[in-house]
C-alpha cells in the first residue's frame, strides 16, 4: 500500500527540510510531493534537486490549491498533507499503513499528536476523536491536518477536494462535507504527528475567525441555537 503525503510550501526552506526527512525516515513505499508557489528565497536552490520528493515549482491560488494540485498528481492509495512546519514521529506510516489494511471500510483516519514550540520543546500533546457534524458546524475540528489520512479514492471525485478558495480552514470545510456525505471514520490512538507553533500559523488570524463564523453560519438554526448544549 503506497502512500502519497503532500506539502505546500512557499518561502519555508529552514522548516521544509525537517518536513522532508521525517517523510523520507519512515520505511514504507512513500511519494512526497512538494507544491512549491515559487518561492523566492534559497529554498528552489535546493528544492527542485532532492530526489526524496517530487518537487513542482508553480504559481497557485493558495494552501489549498497548492494541496489539490498534489492531490491530483498523487499516486498513492492512502493520502496525507503535511506542512512545512510539520514532522512525522518515526514508525507513523506504518502504523498508518497497516491501520487501513485491516480495516478496508475505514476511510478517514485521525492519529494524536504532539504539539512544540519553534525551537523543538515540548508543549503539549493532543488526543483526538471522531469529528462529530454538528460539533464542527458550530464549535471547531477536534483534530489536526498533520495527522490526518484517507484513502485516495475520496479525493478522485473533484467535488471533495479541498476548498481553494478558503485561506485558513480548508480542513474544517472539507472535514465537515465528508461528514456530510457519511464518510467511515477512526481515530488511531497513537502519536504520529508534531505540530510547530512557529509563530505564524494561521489558525491564530483574524482571516482564520472570519471563515470560521462564514462556516458555522451556514449550519441550520436548530443546531446554531443549540451550540452550547452541543
Amino acid at each position: 500500500m503506497r502512500v502519497s503525503v503532500i506539502t505546500p510550501s512557499f518561502r519555508s526552506g529552514k522548516w521544509l527540510q525537517l518536513c522532508i526527512a521525517s517523510v523520507a525516515d519512515q520505511g514504507v513505499d512513500v511519494e512526497h510531493i512538494v507544491q512549491d508557489a515559487g518561492s523566492d528565497d534559497d529554498t528552489l536552490d535546493w528544492l527542485l534537486t532532492d530526489s526524496r520528493v517530487r518537487a513542482f515549482a508553480e504559481k497557485d491560488a493558495g494552501m489549498y490549491d497548492a494541496i489539490n494540485r498534489g492531490l491530483r498528481r498523487a499516486s498513492g492509495d492512502i493520502c496525507a498533507y503535511l506542512n512545512c512546519d510539520e514532522q512525522y514521529l518515526p514508525g507513523a506510516l506504518p502504523a498508518v499503513v497497516e491501520f487501513f489494511t485491516r480495516n478496508p471500510d475505514i476511510e478517514v483516519l485521525f492519529a494524536d499528536f504532539v504539539v512544540v514550540d519553534a525551537a523543538g520543546r515540548y508543549l503539549c500533546h493532543r488526543k483526538v476523536q471522531v469529528p462529530g457534524l454538528y460539533h464542527l458546524w458550530v464549535s471547531h475540528l477536534p483534530t489536526f491536518s498533520c495527522a490526518m489520512f484517507f484513502r485516495r479514492r475520496l479525493v478522485q471525485d473533484e467535488t471533495l477536494l479541498f476548498n481553494p478558495r478558503l485561506r485558513d480552514v480548508g480542513d474544517g470545510d472539507w472535514v465537515l462535507r465528508l461528514l456530510q456525505r457519511g464518510a467511515r471514520m477512526a481515530v488511531l490512538r497513537r502519536f504520529t504527528s508534531v505540530f510547530t507553533m512557529s509563530g505564524a500559523n494561521m489558525m491564530r488570524g483574524e482571516n482564520a475567525r472570519r471563515e470560521a463564523q462564514a462556516m458555522h453560519a451556514t449550519a441550520p438554526a436548530w443546531v446554531r441555537l443549540g451550540k452550547p448544549a452541543i
